[in-house]
C-alpha cells in the first residue's frame, strides 16, 4: 500500500499547493467540466473524501449513494455546501476528509475489501480511485488556471485503472466485452502494459493520452493512439475510469 498512498498524497498536495497561489475570484471561474467552478470541483473532492472516510470507518453514509436513483442530486448537495463557504474553508474541508482516508488505508493490506457505490473493491484499488479523481479534476482546474503541468509517473495508476475498469465501462454502455491489451509509454520512457498477450485487441501509444481518454478529458479522435480491433476501438469510446 505504501507506494499508492505515497503517490495519492503527492497528487493531492500538488493540487493543494496550486490552489494556494490563486486569487479568490478564480474560485468561481467555470472549469472545462461545465458548469462546475474551481470551488465546486474542490467541494466535490472534499465530499467524496468525507464519504470514503465514513465508509472505511464503517459508517452508513454510503447507503444513500447505493440506493439513490440518480447520483446528480447527491453531488449537488456538496456543490451547494461549497458555495456557502470561503475558499480556504473548502480547502480545509478537503484536507480533513483526505487525511481521514489515507490514515486508515495505511493500516490496511492491499487486498482488504472496501465497500463502495457499485460494489466492493480492494483497498489498493480504492486508493487508486482517490488518486484518479484528484488527477482528473485537477486537470480541469489547471486548465482553468492556465497552468501547464507535466505528467509524472503517478499517471500509471490512472492508466491501469482505465484498463481495469473496461469491463464495467462496456457494461455501462450496454456493450459486450472482450479483453483489450493496452501498451503505453509514460514519462521518462517508462513502459506500462496491461492485458493479455494473446489478443488482437490493442491500444498502443502515449500514457498521457490514454489516461485522458480514460477520464474523458480528451476526445479519442484527438489522440495519436494506435488502435487495432473492434473491441479496442469501442474501448476508446466507452472507457471511463470512474463510477
Amino acid at each position: 500500500m505504501r507506494d499508492i498512498l505515497s503517490d495519492l498524497v503527492a497528487e493531492q498536495q500538488f493540487l493543494d499547493q496550486s490552489l494556494q497561489r490563486i486569487p479568490i475570484k478564480i474560485w468561481d471561474m467555470v472549469t472545462p467540466a461545465k458548469p462546475w467552478t474551481v470551488r465546486d470541483t474542490i467541494a466535490h473532492l472534499a465530499d467524496f473524501e468525507e464519504l470514503a472516510a465514513d465508509t472505511i470507518a464503517g459508517g452508513d453514509k454510503l447507503k444513500r449513494w447505493q440506493t439513490a436513483p440518480k447520483l446528480g442530486p447527491l453531488r449537488a448537495e456538496a456543490i451547494k455546501k461549497g458555495r456557502e463557504m470561503r475558499p480556504q474553508d473548502v480547502i480545509e474541508w478537503w484536507r480533513g476528509g483526505r487525511a481521514k482516508v489515507v490514515e486508515p488505508l495505511s493500516h490496511m493490506e492491499a487486498e482488504d475489501r472496501i465497500e463502495w457505490i457499485e460494489g466492493d473493491m480492494s483497498a489498493r484499488t480504492f486508493a487508486t480511485f482517490r488518486l484518479m479523481e484528484t488527477w482528473m479534476h485537477g486537470l480541469d482546474i489547471y486548465a482553468t488556471l492556465g497552468i501547464e503541468v507535466e505528467d509524472t509517473p503517478r499517471i500509471r495508476h490512472v492508466c491501469w485503472l482505465g484498463w481495469k475498469t473496461l469491463p464495467h465501462a462496456f457494461k455501462h454502455a450496454g456493450e459486450d466485452y472482450e479483453p483489450v491489451r493496452v501498451e503505453l509509454i509514460g514519462p521518462g520512457y517508462a513502459k506500462w502494459v496491461y492485458g493479455p498477450e494473446d489478443t488482437d485487441q490493442l491500444i498502443k501509444g502515449s500514457a498521457s493520452e490514454w489516461a485522458r481518454v480514460a477520464v474523458r478529458r480528451i476526445s479519442p479522435a484527438k489522440t495519436n493512439l494506435k488502435v487495432s480491433g473492434d473491441y479496442a476501438e469501442k474501448a476508446m469510446q466507452v472507457a471511463r475510469a470512474y463510477l
